[in-house]
């Protein structure tokens, strides 16, 4: 034993033996860790903002900042783009009562995005335009699929498009889907921000550009369904690669409840689903929630009366949480607003183009119905919708009634940037690997 204790390398078994000895007994007797504590999304601020709608040449953008609302002419055809401090919405509306191009159509200038999901008819249906913009200085790389009632259409043929800073680029959906006839489209960007919108006009009369709707998600809302006559078509998408069951609920002026034939939808994965549910909103202003344990995206194709019949468009949206606000609006708007969960209230207030902005005032949207409020201001006018209480959806819509039919146009409302949602970070490693 003596020799071993003189030998060095022995000295330095026994030190690592006891070393590992003394850790070992420190990690057996160690305190449970403490759980990590799950948070939630935090709300910040936004700080600034980019908007972006596609051109149109000699139309008038409405530009809404806090308090004010100016008008900005388009000199030639090319997208619309505006930068500026939060809470900054834009866009226009046009009026066509002749041609192929009669209706009412209105769009929102969006911001540049990840990712759009857009949901209406199809190719074989209707001339459908989709409009790409790269509004920043670097070059943008997006993937464009299309997914109609048989399932993926567009192949590889709208994927690695290359959109350079500055660039707007204009592709007809029949190039990529020419069968389709309900359609849910996706532009992802794989590098970059990407600016997106679609303007849709039917082979048998109406027009108008194609809402964002909202990301895939379990629970989907759409609101701002106007009352009145005219066909009113669900389509239902579900983009992965698991069948989706659908739970349908209609709320409306005067009730809560499940359409009749219609409590449940099976949308194939990857594929497109229509669902007639004229007859189940009874030509009430509503709204409709689905839930799904697969992911999904709704919107919904809304038809005027007529001998000759507009068309508009909603789609799926989140509540009014964050508050939200439409820069363009004449004679014959309204918002169209449902209550879900419990009573809700909102707070609305118009902003003329000319002159100072009216006195908010506040709307009560009883529990699990919907509202209309018409906006009585004239001439363009901006309106913004402050959140109270509840869990409130809705949208703006604005009619004009014609001798040769209604026009039509509604938009949902889109959370206002004010504040955005930032995801809870976590410490873990997993982040820096691949």
């Amino acid at each position: 034993m003596k020799a071993f204790a003189e030998n060095r390398f022995g000295l330095l078994v026994l030190v690592v033996v006891a070393l590992a000895a003394m850790y070992g007994v420190a990690y057996v007797t160690r305190p449970a860790p403490a759980a990590p504590v799950a948070d939630g999304p935090r709300r910040v601020p936004v700080e600034s903002v980019t908007a972006v709608c596609p051109g149109a040449k000699g139309e008038k953008v409405g530009v809404y900042l806090p308090g004010t609302l100016t008008h900005e002419a388009m000199a030639n055809g090319k997208p619309y783009v505006t930068k500026g401090p939060a809470e900054l919405e834009a866009g226009y509306t046009t009026r066509t009562t002749r041609g192929a191009g009669r209706g009412l159509a209105g769009v929102r200038c969006t911001e540049p995005t990840p990712t759009t999901w857009l949901l209406g008819p199809g190719p074989a249906n209707a001339s459908v335009i989709l409009h790409l913009t790269n509004a920043d200085k670097a070059l943008a790389l997006a993937d464009v699929h299309v997914h109609a009632a048989e399932g993926p259409v567009s192949g590889d043929k709208g994927t690695g498009l290359e959109i350079a800073p500055g660039e707007h680029r204009e592709i007809d959906l029949k190039t990529l889907a020419p069968s389709a006839d309900i359609m849910a489209v996706s532009v992802t960007a794989i590098f970059g921000r990407v600016a997106v919108a679609a303007r849709t006009t039917l082979g048998t009369g109406g027009v108008d550009w194609l809402p964002a709707a909202a990301p895939p998600a379990t629970r989907v809302v759409v609101p701002g369904i106007p009352g009145g006559g005219g066909r009113r078509e669900l389509l239902v998408a579900a983009p992965g690669e698991t069948d989706a069951v659908v739970q349908l609920k209609a709320v409306s002026e005067e009730a809560e409840y499940a359409m009749s034939g219609r409590e449940s939808i099976d949308v194939p994965a990857g594929s497109v689903v229509s669902v007639d549910v004229t007859i189940g909103l009874g030509g009430s202003s509503g709204a409709l929630v689905l839930t799904s344990p697969t992911p999904i995206v709704a919107g919904l194709v809304l038809t005027g009366t007529g001998q000759r019949s507009d068309i508009a468009f909603t789609a799926g949206t989140s509540s009014l949480d964050l508050g939200s606000a439409v820069a363009r609006n004449g004679t014959g708007s309204r918002l169209v607003l449902t209550a879900l969960g419990g009573p809700g209230k909102v707070r609305v207030q118009v902003v003329p183009g000319k002159g100072a902005a009216e006195q908010p005032f506040e709307v009560n949207v009883p529990a699990g119905r919907t509202r209309n409020v018409r906006l009585k201001a004239k001439g363009d006018f901006a309106v913004v919708v402050t959140p109270v209480s509840g869990e409130v959806y809705g949208s703006r819509v604005v009619e004009e009634r014609l001798k040769s039919g209604l026009l039509i146009t509604a938009q949902p409302l889109a959370p206002a940037r004010k504040w955005t949602l930032l995801p809870p970070l976590t410490d873990t490693p997993r982040v820096v690997l691949p």
